[in-house]
């Protein structure tokens, strides 16, 4: 089972919203979009489901050019940030609704409404109103909606951006479960880098309607192919300073020179933006493969278990 996209683009009273775009999504990975708002997330997202038709290029499913068909034709499936759910009807009747539509018999629309809601942990909840529950249960019982149609792909776009930090980091650990017991197509955007590695699977870096980079999560956030792959996958953001290599010496741009150790080693002469996380950072610590700066500490910030020390060199900030 594959989704492709062949150079889809998408144009907004003339302005684009997507640049010329390929991508294979297959089943069996978690797939998972990542960038800033307005990166073109849920813009791509609307392509893969048919909700919006392509400026160019085609929507290719399991080998079927599928860019002209109908959504409600299509075997897809869209949970929102928002707790979409039909608040005058039970949370059975809610997960019921979309296979009432698809005209299936009652006693298989039963079957399947008990089966998704133990996945879902909603059994006990099935009687009860949506606005009678919490709004993690909210959004299990959306998520419940989606599943329960076996669609082929299905799209979460944000799922969990309106859900408090317990709720999120209980669900982000069982919504890589969920998926590998449906066995769809399944499509996960989010704005945070922790949640990309958290889900695992192939990340598609987003930035200003282009996907810069796709690939497993961990070489995609480990090796990234440039400064705006780096930026997007870095949460505190990735610090940038300018150096040259010289033989088997570095400078910065203050003048500020050191010997070039580690990967700084094997680069040939010549002038670099060098790229480094915070966490690759260390103050006042010597070690023998490290690359050694001058700076100064403006602010510090304790958030709990971490804390974040903001330097200045030379007008630059870094974390």
């Amino acid at each position: 089972m594959t989704l492709e996209l062949q150079g889809v683009s998408k144009l907004v009273d003339g302005q684009v919203h997507i640049h010329p775009t390929d991508l294979t999504l297959e089943k069996g990975t978690m797939n998972v979009l990542l960038g800033p708002t307005l990166a073109g997330k849920t813009s791509l997202m609307r392509l893969m489901a048919g909700l919006d038709v392509p400026a160019t290029g085609k929507v290719v499913w399991n080998g079927q050019d599928v860019t002209g068909m109908r959504v409600q034709d299509r075997k897809v499936a869209m949970v929102y940030q928002q707790f979409i759910n039909y608040p005058s009807m039970s949370v059975y009747d809610n997960i019921a609704s979309p296979m009432k539509l698809m005209g299936l018999d009652r006693t298989e629309i039963d079957a399947r409404v008990r089966e998704t809601a133990e996945l879902m942990k909603l059994t006990p909840m099935l009687s009860r109103k949506p606005l009678e529950l919490s709004g993690g249960q909210q959004q299990r019982c959306a998520l419940a909606r989606a599943l329960v149609k076996n669609a082929g792909l299905v799209l979460l776009d944000e799922p969990l951006a309106n859900l408090d930090y317990k709720l999120r980091e209980e669900l982000r650990v069982e919504i890589p479960k969920i998926f590998e017991a449906s066995g769809s197509i399944f499509v996960y955007a989010t704005t945070e880098p922790e949640e990309a590695l958290l889900l695992g699977g192939n990340t598609a870096a987003l930035w200003e309607g282009r996907v810069t980079q796709f690939g497993p999560t961990p070489d995609v956030y480990r090796q990234p192919v440039d400064a705006t792959t780096a930026r997007v996958f870095s949460d505190p953001p990735m610090n940038f300073l300018q150096i040259e290599k010289r033989g088997g010496k570095i400078t910065f741009g203050d003048g500020q020179g050191a010997p070039a150790t580690g990967q700084l080693a094997a680069l040939a002469d010549g002038s670099y933006i060098a790229g480094f996380r915070p966490n690759h950072l260390e103050i006042g610590k010597h070690s023998a493969d490290a690359v050694e700066f001058r700076t100064t500490l403006t602010v510090t910030e304790l958030t709990g278990s971490e804390t974040f020390v903001h330097l200045d060199h030379h007008g630059e900030r870094e974390i």
